[in-house]
C-alpha cells in the first residue's frame, strides 16, 4: 500500500509530503496506481521547481517508495494551486472503490 501523509499548516495549506510503500496493486511495471500516484507527486514536484520560486527539500529512496518533500516556509499562491492538484488527484484515487486499499492518504498539521 501507498501511504501518503499530507501536511499542512494552520491555514490547511499543504507545505510538504510524505510518501511511503508501493501500491501492489499490480507487478512491477503493470502497476497503474502505482504509476498515477508517481506521475502525480513526482509532476508536482518539478512543477513547482519550474514554475515556482519556492524553495524545498526532497529526499527519496525508490527502494520503499519513500519521498520525502518539504517547503522552506509557506507555499506561493502557484505552488499552492500545484499541491491542491496533486492532493485532488490523490484523493480520487483514495476515495475510489478500486483503489482504495492500495493507497491511503492522511492530513496531519504542522
Amino acid at each position: 500500500m501507498i501511504h501518503v501523509v499530507i501536511y499542512q499548516n494552520e491555514k490547511e495549506e499543504c507545505t510538504g509530503f510524505q510518501t511511503e510503500g508501493h501500491a501492489e496493486y499490480a507487478d512491477p511495471g503493470q502497476d497503474i496506481v502505482c504509476a498515477a500516484a508517481s506521475v502525480l507527486i513526482i509532476n508536482t514536484m518539478n512543477a513547482i521547481e519550474l514554475y515556482t520560486e519556492d524553495t524545498f527539500s526532497v529526499f527519496s529512496d525508490e527502494e520503499t517508495g519513500m519521498i520525502s518533500w518539504h517547503l522552506e516556509g509557506n507555499p506561493s499562491k502557484e505552488a499552492g494551486l500545484l499541491l491542491n492538484t496533486m492532493i485532488l488527484g490523490l484523493k480520487g484515487m483514495a476515495d475510489d472503490e478500486n483503489y482504495e486499499e492500495y493507497i491511503d492518504l492522511t492530513f496531519e498539521e504542522v
